[in-house]
């Protein structure tokens, strides 16, 4: 008996959906339109983007935030390049995502078909499987062992070639070799000795620090870790994405004594961070010479990198948290709380924090940062998912903005990636409606950040996605000129060899693109200003909202604050 036919639109778009793929970001044309259609038929939720680089984007964050890939659907040649940008973000994040690419035709290869571009070659350098199905028969193996790849060990990118010929191909729906939704990731947990070994170096350092790393974020270790930190009253610093997998405002939290923590503490253990750029590669001078770090890590390859570890922990964070646990619950060790490096730290952490408090309330004209953060944290929900990125925006406002959940914050990350914003926010927004419906999406983003993907700003208003945006507007890409300065400036002559490389155009009306699309915008130059806004928007779960904030052009960072993160590494 012949059976039902389904086109290769069809059978890509059920394929996905029996893999437990909810979210699908892209942008349509030839040849992947069909396949955008049946996925909404199939029950997956497609968002149609601006830009194929946000979309990555915001794929990528859906599987960061939900332990399940999203997937970015793109169109041959040029589509599939401007998604590199994700795949790559993805994979240095260590984030599961699926990009499907439509290629050309296969009885054009070689001919210079539309579009035609080597992609299952170049996904190589940025996924972790970049496949071509060699039939429609095979495609739900394929994108099982796909989707399978992107969250088994260390978690990324993975691609699928679709040539265009595929896509309206009919195939008997008995000849299919269907394959059952994948497991999730076994849980791999640390040896024993490796347990007892770490314990015991913890249990005789004299100046322990914790650092959590998002690792630990994405495996859902923040109540082990939790207990940890209070069993054993041990010091702890969330690597940015982390925080507030123990909230910001726990007693043993020593962010605001970053540098001090990290440059002195003898025994440092790492919770799914790893020792690259964002921690200085734990190495002199920024780490004593002696440091002995405990490494716990899903991926082994990653164990002993930059620094030999003085106890190796491989398996997942959340279930060797708790081989920790059941350690420490029968040596009933506590670090004493008022140990001289405890006093050390507090000190440190007050001075700190009354250097920012003081910044904070500065009552000159224009605002600086600080002020600007103060009012934001005054005024938004305290269960907010805020999204960040910038230079300056980024950084101050990770020291300003503090969080209380995991998962919670979303910057540019391990990659140091500018233009993931509003991809992000949309990510968050569209999984928030369905798992948390209600909470607020917070997306704070210098002017130069927001210029990458503005675009997006219809996206959200056509999907009606009630996201704060808060431009930090300073003129420019780390400082920026007055608006008399500029025009002096083009009184020198050409823009072009005249105005200074970071500069952008003073006091541009970005909340203008807003209102534009149905929005709510709102400019805004003084505190009161700034509070009434951030209220009408927070008040609004309806509409979507972008305030624009105008800042003093040259305001900075405090001196020293993120001495690793200058202008020569971002």
């Amino acid at each position: 008996m012949e059976g039902e036919a389904l086109s290769g639109a069809q059978l890509i778009a059920q394929a996905l959906r029996d893999q437990n793929i909810e979210y699908m970001f892209g942008i349509v044309g030839i040849p992947v339109t069909e396949i955008a259609i049946a996925a909404q038929a199939a029950g997956i939720k497609y968002v149609g983007m601006r830009n194929e680089q946000a979309a990555c984007y915001a794929a990528s964050a859906v599987g960061y935030l939900t332990g399940r890939p999203g997937v970015c659907l793109v169109v041959s040649g040029p589509g599939f390049l401007h998604a590199l940008g994700g795949m790559a973000n993805a994979t240095i994040n260590c984030w599961p995502l699926i990009v499907i690419g439509g290629s050309s035709d296969r009885n054009q290869e070689t001919m210079g078909a539309f579009q035609e571009f080597p992609q299952v070659e170049a996904g190589r350098l940025y996924n972790k499987l970049s496949v071509r199905p060699s039939s429609l028969e095979v495609i739900p193996a394929v994108i099982e062992k796909a989707v399978r790849t992107s969250i088994y060990g260390r978690p990324g990118s993975c691609y699928i070639d679709i040539p265009g010929d595929f896509v309206n191909l009919q195939v008997n729906k008995n000849s299919v070799k269907y394959v059952e939704c994948c497991l999730p990731p076994p849980i791999s947990m640390a040896e024993h000795s490796a347990v007892s070994k770490a314990a015991s170096i913890l249990a005789l350092s004299k100046q322990p620090l914790l650092i959590i790393g998002k690792g630990a974020a994405y495996s859902h270790a923040e109540n082990n870790i939790r207990k940890l930190v209070d069993l054993c009253g041990l010091p702890f610093l969330p690597t940015p994405m982390a925080k507030g997998v123990v909230p910001d405002n726990h007693p043993n939290c020593v962010a605001a004594a970053r540098s001090m923590a990290l440059q002195h503490a003898d025994v440092i253990i790492l919770f799914g961070a790893r020792l690259n750029w964002i921690l200085h590669f734990g190495l002199p001078p920024r780490f004593r010479q002696d440091v002995k770090v405990i490494q716990i890590d899903i991926c082994a390859e990653e164990l002993g990198n930059n620094v030999k570890p003085a106890a190796i922990l491989l398996g997942d964070i959340n279930a060797v948290t708790k081989q920790l646990l059941e350690e420490f619950s029968k040596r009933s060790f506590k670090y004493p709380s008022n140990s001289e490096w405890w006093k050390r730290l507090r000190v440190k952490i007050k001075n700190n924090e009354e250097r920012s408090k003081g910044l904070a309330l500065q009552k000159s004209l224009p605002m600086n940062y600080y002020t600007v953060f103060h009012h934001i944290r005054e005024m938004i929900p305290k269960d907010s998912i805020l999204v960040s990125e910038g230079a300056n925006t980024m950084d101050i406002g990770r020291t300003m903005l503090p969080n209380y959940y995991p998962r919670q914050r979303l910057d540019a990350g391990t990659f140091g990636t500018m233009g993931v914003g509003l991809g992000f926010a949309i990510a968050a927004a569209m999984v928030a409606k369905d798992r948390a419906p209600g909470k607020q999406v917070v997306c704070i983003e210098g002017d130069s950040a927001f210029g990458f993907s503005g675009m997006e700003v219809e996206t959200i208003c056509r999907y009606n996605l009630p996201i704060l945006i808060i431009i930090v507007n300073n003129n420019g890409i780390y400082t920026g000129l007055d608006a008399n300065s500029w025009k002096e400036m083009l009184k020198l002559g050409n823009p072009a060899t005249c105005v200074p490389p970071v500069s952008l155009l003073p006091n541009s009306r970005y909340e203008e693109i807003m209102s534009a699309f149905g929005g709510k915008g709102y400019f805004v130059k003084t505190p009161e200003e700034l509070r009434n806004a951030l209220k009408a928007s927070v008040a609004d779960k309806q509409t979507p909202s972008l305030i624009n904030v105008m800042i003093d052009p040259q305001s900075e960072r405090k001196k020293q604050e993120f001495p690793w993160l200058t202008r020569s590494n971002l």
